[in-house]
């Protein structure tokens, strides 16, 4: 799919939702999306990020998007029914949500890994995705073709020694995907998830320290993909695992 040659007005009038838009893939992806028309709402939980995203997108002529910072760490489910509210009335629909926030944790054996370090990570790259999709599923009904994309992990599709609470918290959120794909079958919503794969980000860096980031794709690189499973082009694909870097 690194070969999809996207229309320049491919998500025009759409409006998107995604989160952790301040840094790495998720910034890129805001600023991709803005570029193809869509009206982007930028979730993270640093607001000089976040501003600095919304400056880019103005800066490159795309529809103004929408700053709503928000810390999955500590948000309520009353936080995110605001949130809802608050598209609700500016839009009335959502026609995609990436979910992309995440957290790494500490690459340890599961006999080492401290208990509060799992239930962080389940919360952040788990429950905040659940907590966010159920109250803006009615507004993604209210689209024509809406997609919601899930951000998966080589290491949630084949366990992998000391990625712990990482993995079992992206084994998650395939499950979630799956059930909520079959679930939104037949519907106007869609389901799928994305695994971006070795990514010149700083999480990535994180984890691997004496990586040459040089010899990684780029986020812009994975692009294509991202754009494919926003864009109508992908109204049939729902329950799927994408990779943005397949093996050949």
């Amino acid at each position: 799919m690194l070969d999809y040659q996207a229309k320049k007005d491919l998500l025009r009038h759409k409006i998107i939702l995604v989160t952790g838009a301040g840094d790495g893939i998720g910034r890129t992806a805001a600023i991709t999306y803005a570029a193809h028309g869509a009206t982007v709402i930028l979730l993270g939980r640093t607001q000089q990020k976040l501003e600095q995203v919304y400056d880019a997108i103005v800066a490159q002529g795309s529809p103004e998007p929408l700053i709503m910072p928000l810390d999955l760490a500590t948000a309520t489910t009353a936080d995110y029914q605001h949130l809802a509210d608050l598209i609700a009335v500016q839009f009335g629909r959502l026609d995609g949500l990436l979910h992309n926030a995440g957290l790494l944790g500490t690459l340890t054996p599961l006999q080492q890994l401290p208990i509060a370090t799992l239930e962080q990570l389940l919360k952040v790259n788990v429950v905040a995705q659940l907590a966010l999709t159920q109250p803006l599923l009615p507004l993604l009904r209210q689209a024509p073709a809406a997609s919601i994309v899930f951000t998966s992990s080589s290491v949630g599709r084949k366990g992998r020694a000391y990625w712990g609470a990482y993995a079992i918290s992206k084994f998650a959120t395939e499950g979630m995907m799956q059930v909520l794909a079959d679930e939104c079958d037949g519907s106007t919503v869609r389901s799928n998830s994305i695994n971006p794969g070795a990514t010149r980000t700083a999480m990535r860096a994180n984890a691997y320290p004496a990586e040459d980031p040089q010899t990684l794709k780029t986020a812009e690189q994975l692009m294509p993909l991202y754009l494919y499973l926003m864009g109508d082009d992908s109204r049939h694909e729902n329950g799927q695992q994408f990779s943005a870097q397949p093996k050949p």
